[in-house]
């Protein structure tokens, strides 16, 4: 009983500064809109308010449909085709990271239909890959345990011939 209460008020200190700590972080940014196009797999277009911003799906990567020098990648419009399935004329929320755009100025996001994850569910469908660009990392374990499960079971790009 002694070596229980040794522990116990470590511990409690413990669950007290995370719970303080987790109720002092900034809620993720997340922003409402309608997507008003898709470019590609991983590329929308999307009304929010009064503005439209080009949306660069995070942590996921699709083949290319118009690459300026490779030209059409293979799977590139099936998976465009799976990304409009899930999202155009569809309202959806944004949910941002740390790093808010790209070097293209594009809006970096996790795109929500719902409850629906439209980046997670590229990859579990083996429609898109996963791809980690730092400090975006929320949802990397996700994503690359959906991936392993897309390949394993020969889903979307990972289809056996």
């Amino acid at each position: 009983m002694v070596s229980l209460v040794r522990y116990a008020t470590p511990l409690l200190l413990l669950a007290v500064v995370a719970s303080t700590w987790a109720a002092e972080r900034p809620a993720h940014p997340a922003l409402d809109g309608t997507v008003v196009r898709v470019v590609d797999g991983d590329t929308i277009v999307v009304r929010i308010g009064a503005r439209v911003e080009r949306v660069r799906y995070i942590g996921v990567n699709t083949p290319e449909v118009h690459h300026p020098t490779r030209g059409e990648e293979p799977g590139g419009r099936e998976a465009s085709e799976v990304n409009r399935q899930l999202v155009e004329g569809r309202r959806v929320r944004l949910e941002l990271d740390l790093q808010e755009r790209d070097r293209y100025r594009r809006l970096l996001a996790y795109v929500w239909v719902g409850e629906l994850m439209v980046n997670a569910e590229l990859v579990g469908r083996g429609y898109a890959q996963v791809m980690t660009v730092p400090p975006n990392v929320r949802y990397q374990e996700l994503f690359l345990k959906l991936q392993r499960e897309a390949r394993d079971a020969g889903r979307g790009l990972w289809k056996r011939a």
